[in-house]
């Protein structure tokens, strides 16, 4: 069975209790909650049962051991995860406006993740992988972007593959480069798995079809499209297979996405048809949704053979 690694941010989600815009006025709040798109899409892995593990830093603060102690429970290799003595470990803190959407603050390119270093353990757990899955925010801290490119270069070089959601929030696309280590990434994509319209952001087509064209001629072997309530679709060169998405009651869309990611990767890597990959993949991001808390929602396969049989009763 393969070995997944992804290497990115590690950090706690602080909530705001009210909706409205930013943080300009004092709040009430709630966490903090493991978080950081990696963790989170690491941590859907290893509740699957994948092997699984992460590169990342943490301060030796209880931030970080929230995190390390959720990730360890729920089955991922934390031994590439370094604890940095004196420094903090990553926060975001988000507040969500009347209209859902949320504003967020980081505190991640100056936390312990931000400064990640290549070191002998981590590059021995480099060598025991043989799957790579990169988000697009590791990009944005130079640390990260870095020891990514290292890991990405390593596995590929050796016969593995790469997997890539872009995860991108409009504030990080203005950071120095990081658009054109999106693309270096990019092309070295096995699966590559947007959200909605970032699909947009690699192509000169402006219409979905077109996009999916442009890309799959640029060599990526498959495309994933998630739309959230609008369901997912797969693309290759053998067709195209959409799967509807599973209502449910949100709470907190935070980690849906990397709750999607991480199911539909377990499944491919274990050979799983589109059709039963996408299927696992909705009903991941549909019970993430459900819980407060970015990682709150990951869920096992028990959990998702039942939300999938109650919407199919339903």
């Amino acid at each position: 069975m393969s070995k997944v690694l992804t290497v990115g941010e590690v950090l706690v989600e602080i909530v705001a209790t009210t909706r409205g815009d930013g943080f300009r006025e004092a709040q009430p709040l709630i966490g903090p909650f493991p978080s950081g798109a990696p963790a989170i899409f690491i941590d859907q892995v290893g509740k699957l049962g994948t092997p699984c593990a992460i590169l990342s830093r943490v301060g030796d603060d209880d931030f970080g051991r929230v995190n390390l102690d959720r990730l360890v429970a729920d089955g991922v290799d934390v031994s590439g995860i370094e604890i940095a003595p004196g420094e903090s470990t990553g926060s975001a803190f988000v507040r969500y406006r009347e209209d859902g959407s949320r504003a967020f603050v980081y505190n991640i390119t100056h936390a312990a993740c931000g400064r990640i270093n290549t070191t002998p353990g981590g590059d021995a757990l480099i060598e025991t992988c043989d799957h790579m899955h990169l988000m697009g925010t590791a990009l944005s801290a130079p640390g990260l972007a870095r020891r990514a490119g290292e890991a990405i270069e390593r596995i590929k070089a050796r016969g593995g593959t790469l997997s890539f959601d872009p995860n991108l929030r409009p504030e990080m696309l203005g950071a120095p480069g990081l658009r054109e280590a999106l693309e270096r990434v990019l092309g070295q994509t096995d699966l590559f798995l947007p959200s909605g319209e970032e699909i947009f952001l690699f192509t000169k087509a402006q219409d979905e079809a077109g996009a999916v064209a442009e890309l799959l001629a640029r060599g990526i072997g498959e495309i994933v499209i998630k739309r959230g309530s609008g369901g997912a679709s797969h693309f290759s060169a053998e067709g195209r297979t959409d799967v509807d998405s599973i209502p449910v009651e949100e709470i907190d869309p935070t980690g849906a996405g990397d709750s999607f990611g991480g199911a539909f990767v377990s499944f491919w890597l274990a050979g799983a048809p589109p059709a039963t990959a996408l299927a696992y993949a909705n009903a991941a991001g549909a019970r993430a949704v459900t819980r407060l808390g970015p990682m709150e929602g990951t869920s096992n396969r028990a959990e998702l053979d039942a939300m999938l049989a109650s919407h199919v009763e339903g």
